[in-house]
């Protein structure tokens, strides 16, 4: 073997061994994937979740897509534990989401305990601090998590949890897709997106946008949503800054509950009155920046301005139908001839309030919100150990315009409303502007004491101001005009021990408020109740409402592939605000806002998921107590158990500690499975079985009637995606697949329609109410992904 044989077997050898070196270097400094998680409203540097002392849950874009879900409610009742949805409208887009016996709803009156927020702007809206879920386009989400407790950096309505969504940008999401797909209820749905990065990675640009018509599952149910999202982008090595506009254009209809006896005599699938419809229109912009003076130090903030105009039109029962006055011959019900004299009274316009059968409300709404928050994080070591400081500063303000007016009129054959043309009386309409200032301060710190321990320490303090400013009547003379004020400093603590990288046990005590809304104050006096949102009142001040948190749990890897988390709750409310139903109401349709007292809301939250070969699997279940812990009286004319004062001759109903909230099951399991049959074929199903629950009307747990509860149900869904090697996808979705006859929410109340004929006779009998849920349904479709790609320069952090 000479030399020039020698000297390249040589370089081979020398050649295998670096290379073997550097793959054992690579493969010794591979780092390992953190998921972290963002601790504030503000998009920022979060925390790795070891260091979270919570049960967070999240939720990523694929697991959106897959799903086919119309809102963010529909998916966390599907998928998250502790979360369950009451369908008061029976429209998809208008959801009553539940979370730990706190809700986020679109309607007036529900008590509001969750705070949402997208790319760090609030989004409950300033009026009733409701949230609109059809203002949140699916396609447009990023990632959503969902954060429990009291946690006092997500402000104000943060009671019992906050809800951060983050949005797509042509950053994260690199080229396009379209899908479209149609099915049960004539719904047609297409939905499309793109997403581009310039090559140097310094711009980026992404729109969506979203068609949904379908005519729904009941009479009267049409409805229509179109959404527009659009971002544009630009990046270096320090700065980022993000521009993003969010349009919405939508017409819902939604039939509401309906009595036991029309479900018997007239179908699952009938109506009480029509119809049930909200107008959204809204445009939204907001302005993301992000600023890095060193590696350690980032500033964050956001301004933005929201415009939401709502307009509803409802056909309802008059609550001023005065059967007394009707019932001419005083024998207690109300004939043919007697009905049909009211009936000539009411069109002759001769005390029509209280002849007619019917009243269409209608309402316009209009809020602009702007702000600002900005936020400093130091991400340096102190004292030798890490940590984390994040402090900040923001302001919101909404100004609102409300008013509302009622034409009397007559139930027709499909219990639609056949107006007068008259409105009626000047002193029962409403026009009421009303503004909201918030400035708010909050601190949070998180540091490891070593790399078992690690303390986070918060705080957050609020000052809120509402002007209400009465448009009919002047001030003092029983207006809605008045000035309220409201501060708190709400802190928290919690503590975070991780033995192993497979195990963290943590433990936590959180405060939060959220003060009274425009609309609460407003309808707050219980001798001038208001059937919302149609008649207000001017009334006494309420007190905000405080929430105390302490949470606790352990979390971890068995496996790989396999994770678990056990979590328990407890929260206590103090000058808990809820809608109150009045002695005068017909239906409960009447009431009031007025702080009750303390409310406790306490429970489990387990879960169990993971992977094997081609099956997966999530498993969760929750156990939510939620009590009110003061006594009060509420006027109850329909619970079986009502009792009679002396004094006024109004029926009431008592309320003690430890009686159970209505619409918050007990028990909730939930069980989420797929299998992939082949590299491209996937199938999935959503289990979800909730216990019974108490019904509106029954906060005294002692009615004896059918409707005192509402049965425990369950329901099964199913799924399945074919992805083809050349960018096209096909699948189908089937909801409510053993066609299941349920509902989500009952109410105690009085029907004055003949089951039989669906025909209003005036003689109201006690009567429960259900909202039920959707039959079977299925839906298949098509989805087109292009133009992916990744740019050879990016900057992000991450």
């Amino acid at each position: 073997m000479n030399k020039n044989t020698i000297k390249p077997l040589l370089l081979a050898i020398v050649s295998a061994y670096a290379a073997q070196a550097m793959t054992v270097h690579a493969e010794d400094v591979k780092l390992e994937k953190v998921e972290v998680i963002g601790t504030t409203p503000l998009p920022g540097v979060g925390l790795p979740l070891e260091k979270v002392p919570a049960n967070v849950q999240q939720a990523k874009q694929k697991d959106l897509i897959k799903q086919k879900n119309l809102t963010l409610g529909d998916y966390m009742n599907q998928n998250m534990v502790g979360v369950n949805v009451n369908e008061t409208q029976n429209n998809p887009y208008q959801p009553d989401v539940n979370y730990h016996g706190f809700t986020a709803s679109p309607l007036l009156g529900t008590p509001q305990g969750l705070s949402v927020y997208v790319d760090g702007v609030r989004v409950n809206e300033a009026f009733g601090d409701v949230v609109n879920w059809d203002l949140i386009p699916m396609n447009a989400i990023n990632q959503m998590t969902l954060i429990p407790g009291s946690n006092p950096l997500f402000g104000l309505n943060t009671l019992g949890g906050a809800i951060s969504v983050q949005t797509k940008s042509g950053r994260t999401n690199q080229g396009g897709a379209v899908e479209a797909y149609t099915g049960s209820w004539g719904r047609h749905v297409i939905n499309a997106e793109y997403g581009a990065l310039s090559e140097d990675g310094s711009k980026d640009f992404f729109i969506s946008g979203n068609s949904f018509e379908e005519d729904g599952w009941r009479s009267f149910s049409a409805s229509r949503v179109k959404q527009l999202f659009t971002k544009a982008g630009w990046q270096n090595e320090k700065t980022s800054l993000n521009l993003s506009l969010s349009l919405a254009d939508n017409k819902m209809r939604g039939n509401g509950m309906q009595a036991a006896s029309l479900i018997d005599g007239l179908g699952y699938k009938s109506n009480f009155t029509v119809p049930d419809q909200t107008k959204n229109k809204m445009a939204f912009l907001n302005l993301n920046l992000s600023h890095y003076f060193t590696d350690d130090i980032q500033l964050s903030g956001n301004v933005y301005y929201r415009h939401v105009r709502t307009a509803t039109f409802n056909g309802d029962l008059n609550d001023d139908f005065d059967t007394t006055t009707v019932d001419a011959d005083a024998s207690g019900d109300i004939d043919a001839g007697e009905l049909a004299a009211a009936n000539a009274n009411c069109l002759a316009g001769t005390d029509s309030d209280e002849n007619c059968s019917g009243a269409i409300n209608r309402t316009k709404l209009t809020q602009k919100s702007y702000g600002f928050t900005s936020q400093l994080t130091f991400s340096q070591d102190m004292f030798g150990l890490k940590n984390q400081f994040i402090s900040g500063l923001g302001y919101n303000r909404g100004k609102t315009d409300f008013s509302q007016n009622t034409e009397f009129g007559l139930l027709n054959d499909y219990r639609g409303i056949d107006g007068t043309g008259e409105l009626n009386e000047l002193d029962e309409q409403v026009k009421l502007s009303g503004t909201n200032r918030t400035w708010s301060i909050f601190a949070t710190d998180t540091l490891s004491l070593n790399s078992y321990w690690h303390v986070t320490a918060s705080a957050r303090y609020n000052t809120t101001k509402i002007d209400n400013n009465d448009k009919i009547l002047p001030s003092g003379s029983g207006s809605l005009s008045g000035t309220h004020s409201y501060n708190r400093l709400n802190p928290s603590l919690g503590i975070n021990f991780t033995p192993t990288k497979q195990l963290t046990a943590y433990a936590s005590y959180s405060e939060s408020s959220r003060a009274p809304t425009t609309v609460e104050l407003g309808c707050a006096d219980e001798n001038n109740p208001c059937k919302l949102p149609n008649a207000m009142a001017g009334d006494p001040p309420l007190k905000q409402v405080v929430s105390k948190t302490y949470e606790g749990g352990l979390r971890g890897m068995l496996t790989q592939e396999m994770g678990w988390s056990l979590g328990a709750y407890h929260t206590m409310n103090t000058d808990d605000i809820q809608f109150i139903t009045s002695a005068t109401a017909l239906n409960n349709g009447s009431g009031f806002f007025s702080n009750i007292g303390k409310t406790r809301r306490q429970g489990i939250d387990a879960s169990l998921f993971g992977k094997v070969d081609a099956f997966s699997w999530n498993l969760g279940y929750s156990y939510v107590q939620a009590t009110y812990q003061s006594s009060f009286a509420i006027a109850n004319e329909v619970n079986t158990s009502a009792e009679i004062d002396p004094v006024s001759g109004n029926s009431f109903i008592q309320v003690k500690k430890g009686d159970y909230l209505a619409g918050i099951p007990k028990h909730q399991f939930k069980l989420g499975l797929g299998y992939d049959v082949t590299s491209q074929w996937n199938v999935g199903s959503n289990i979800v079985a909730f216990s019974s629950q108490y019904s509106r009307g029954n906060e005294n747990n002692k009615d004896t009637s059918s409707g005192a509860k509402v049965r425990g149900y369950n329901v099964v869904n199913l799924f399945t995606n074919y992805r083809f090697e050349n960018g096209w996808n096909i699948f189908a979705r089937v909801n409510n697949v053993f066609d299941r006859e349920y509902y989500s929410l009952g109410m105690l109340g009085q029907n004055p329609i003949d089951p039989t004929t669906g025909a209003f006779t005036g003689n109201s009998v006690n009567d429960p109410f259900y909202s039920p849920g959707a039959p079977r349904a299925g839906w298949i479709g098509a989805r087109y992904d292009f133009g992916a790609k990744k740019s050879a320069v990016s900057y992000d952090k991450d």
